[in-house]
C-alpha cells in the first residue's frame, strides 16, 4: 500500500531528470526520488520493492526505450499491488489518442511537459498533491 514519500519516475532524458529532481526537492526535500531510464526498468524496480514500501506516485514519460508509458500501464494493470498508486504520464506529445490510451490503462492524468520552469513548478506541485502518503 502506498504511504512513503517516495516517487518512482520513468524518464530517459537526463535533462528532464535533473529538472524534476531540482523542482521536486525545492518544493519538498523530504521526498525520495528514484529515476529509471526505460520501461523494463520501471517494472523491475517495482518488482524488487516490498509491498509496504511502494511509491506514493509513479510518473512515466510516454516515450521511453523498451516500453512506452501506455505499455507500462498495461503491464501494471488494475489488479496488482500497484493498482492504488496514482500514475501520471507526462510527454512532449499532446496527442488526444495517447492521452486516451493512458487514461484507459489507469493513468490518473496525462501532462504535457512544460516549456518553462514556472509551469514545471506548477505541474510538480500538482503531482505531489496526488501522492498518497
Amino acid at each position: 500500500m502506498p504511504g512513503t514519500k517516495y516517487i518512482l519516475i520513468g524518464e530517459d532524458d537526463k535533462d528532464d531528470q535533473e529538472l524534476l529532481k531540482d523542482v521536486f526537492l525545492e518544493i519538498d526535500p523530504d521526498y525520495e526520488l528514484k529515476f529509471v531510464n526505460n520501461g523494463p526498468e520501471v517494472l523491475a524496480a517495482l518488482e524488487k520493492m516490498e509491498e509496504d514500501l511502494l511509491p506514493c506516485l509513479i510518473i512515466l514519460d510516454y516515450n521511453m526505450p523498451g516500453m512506452n508509458g501506455a505499455d507500462i500501464l498495461a503491464e501494471l494493470g488494475p489488479h496488482t499491488p500497484y493498482a492504488n498508486i496514482p500514475k501520471i504520464v507526462w510527454s512532449t506529445s499532446g496527442a488526444d489518442k495517447y492521452q486516451k490510451i493512458c487514461r484507459d490503462r489507469g493513468a490518473i492524468d496525462y501532462v504535457i511537459k512544460p516549456s518553462n520552469i514556472k509551469e514545471l513548478e506548477k505541474i510538480a506541485r500538482y503531482m505531489l498533491s496526488v501522492c498518497v502518503v
